[in-house]
């Protein structure tokens, strides 16, 4: 399954039945799972540890070293964790972690990454996730589950985005992203619940009416931050996601959106 003018290094680890294509570069430290599967072209440089069912499509860099001028390969742990069934489109980028940020960059399960894509040094990255094309993510941040950019979304560094957002066209995103928020523009502001999503995700017409109402609290009512938190609050008592919402904003270390 190994494409003969593809140059695999003898201390990586290939699955028996995963597909290296022609003029693939894998280097020391690489451990690739089952069914996954490297096009031409790709390089792949460790440590990185990639999990079952993943396809990395032509001339993409995975586990590279950090564009970080701080960074010394000699300080500590620089790993590349991603999960199984994720796809990365051609010509993306994704950096290993710093000693300094924790290690490690981490990527879940499942997740859609378009062309062009780079994910920096020390993020993580959640499950169930879309990544439109030029999407591009500074170091440390944070994406969880189910979150979608689009196209040319750019995200500064430690920014953390909720589960469920939305990101629109280009946007530019400086400070955290609520869960189940859409935002858009430069820079990033929230306009509405992202209802579409949340529907198609099976969540009920109650929830996202409650979301709403804590969406209007936040945004709509001019109360301050520590008003808006009551109201949510008092929904979170019923409402798991109202719940998760209220958790986010109040870890917020360098503020939400607004």
């Amino acid at each position: 399954m190994i494409d003969p003018r593809a140059d695999v290094d003898p201390r990586a680890e290939v699955a028996a039945d995963a597909e290296i294509g022609p003029w693939v570069r894998i280097g020391p430290g690489v451990t690739i799972g089952a069914r996954s599967r490297v096009d031409a072209h790709s390089v792949v440089e460790g440590p990185t540890v990639i999990g079952a069912d993943n396809h990395i499509h032509a001339f993409c860099a995975i586990g590279t070293a950090p564009q970080d001028k701080k960074f010394d390969p000699q300080a500590g742990q620089s790993l590349l964790q991603i999960g199984n069934g994720n796809t990365f489109r051609e010509y993306c980028s994704i950096n290993r972690g710093t000693h300094g940020g924790g290690g490690a960059t981490t990527i879940g399960d499942d997740n859609w990454v378009m062309a062009y894509c780079h994910i920096a040094h020390d993020c993580h990255i959640g499950n169930h996730t879309v990544f439109a094309n030029n999407s591009t993510l500074a170091g440390h941040v944070e994406i969880q589950d189910h979150v979608i950019l689009g196209g040319f979304t750019g995200v500064h560094q430690f920014c953390r985005l909720g589960e469920g957002c939305f990101t629109a066209i280009a946007a530019i995103v400086v400070r955290d992203v609520p869960p189940f928020v859409i935002v858009n523009g430069n820079t990033a502001r929230p306009r509405t619940i992202n209802s579409v999503g949340l529907r198609r995700r099976g969540v009920d017409a109650d929830t996202i009416a409650r979301l709403k109402r804590c969406f209007r609290a936040l945004y709509r009512q001019g109360n301050r931050l520590e008003q808006a938190l009551e109201i949510i609050a008092d929904e979170a008592r019923e409402c798991p996601h109202a719940a998760a919402m209220l958790k986010f904003i109040s870890a917020s270390p360098r503020g939400i959106v607004r």
